[in-house]
């Protein structure tokens, strides 16, 4: 870590804590040559996701895109913004986990409708309704006939 005062490469750690939540750690250095304090950030790195949409196109994967189609299936329901923003987490922890970079529009879709579904039946119908695009009312009657009787979605 270079000095922000001389530019000497070498300094030594005299303190370590963690920050943001535990998101990150905050270093408190000694520059080796000028003797100056300053503070240091360690992050883990992620490497950018990235969401290939229905007509082929990519975008970085965005959370607050996220948290806003789920908002909207929930508009005037009772659940909770934590209980979204906690969905949301969720996904982007899996999708992080997983080892492809690329995942398309239909996964992130089926991961949260099957998280929608447990939370309130409502929004699932909702977000699938958008989602899955209902072209007639026999396809928005078939899934809500799935619902009904309890079976997975598909």
């Amino acid at each position: 870590m270079k000095c922000p005062y001389c530019a000497f490469r070498e300094s030594k750690v005299i303190d370590s804590r963690p920050a943001d939540e535990g998101n990150s750690i905050r270093r408190r250095r000694e520059c080796l040559a000028c003797r100056k304090r300053f503070t240091t950030y360690e992050t883990i790195e992620s490497l950018p996701l990235v969401v290939i949409k229905r007509d082929g196109s990519r975008q970085t994967f965005d959370k607050a895109k996220l948290i806003n189609g789920m908002v909207r299936a929930c508009d005037k329901r009772k659940v909770p913004l934590p209980v979204i923003e906690q969905i949301a987490d969720e996904i982007e922890q899996e999708l992080q986990g997983a080892l492809d970079r690329e995942v398309t529009t239909e996964e992130v879709g089926e991961m949260v409708m099957r998280r929608l579904q447990d939370v309130d039946e409502v929004a699932y119908v909702r977000f699938a309704s958008v989602y899955r695009q209902f072209k007639d009312i026999n396809t928005f009657m078939q899934e809500l006939t799935k619902l009904l009787n309890g079976k997975n979605v598909e």
